[in-house]
């Protein structure tokens, strides 16, 4: 019983120092005067000389990927200009060179990542042997700023 009193007591003081704390805070009664009124004489002569930028011309999305894959700027996209840029990814998978590609050469890269990750040599990827074969997260590029 006299451990219930005490823990009443206790609680009764701690309500009564938290009142006390709260009613103690000095209030101000002079309130913060306004702000002085703003001028009302207009723009600033400096910003009335500052010229308009340049007007950008907007090119579509279109426009722009068309423009990406016309490399000599003649207004018209050859064959040639649309699969060069397929060409190198394809000759590096292309390990014979005879310009055709097997399903070997094809999934080479895919077996190659398969014999790397499984360390015992098993034949099947754990989950901690899978976890190796995550792509990598790109490289940030510096500021140059």
């Amino acid at each position: 019983m006299g451990r219930f009193l005490a823990g009443v007591g206790s609680a009764l003081l701690l309500v009564l120092a938290g009142f006390f704390i709260w009613k103690s805070r000095a209030e101000s009664e002079d309130p913060i005067p306004p702000a002085p009124a703003a001028r009302q004489a207009g723009v600033s002569p400096l910003l009335q000389q500052v010229p308009e930028p340049p007007a950008a011309s907007e090119k579509t999305k279109e426009e722009k990927r068309f423009a990406r894959a016309d490399k000599d700027d003649d207004g018209r996209i050859t064959r040639a200009e649309l699969l060069q840029p397929r060409q190198k990814p394809f000759a590096k998978l292309d390990k014979n060179g005879n310009g055709s590609l097997s399903f070997e050469e094809w999934a080479a890269t895919t077996v190659e990542k398969f014999d790397g990750a499984d360390k015992d040599r098993s034949g099947w990827l754990s989950p901690r042997e899978y976890e190796t074969t995550k792509p990598k997260p790109p490289k940030r590029k510096k500021c140059a700023c």
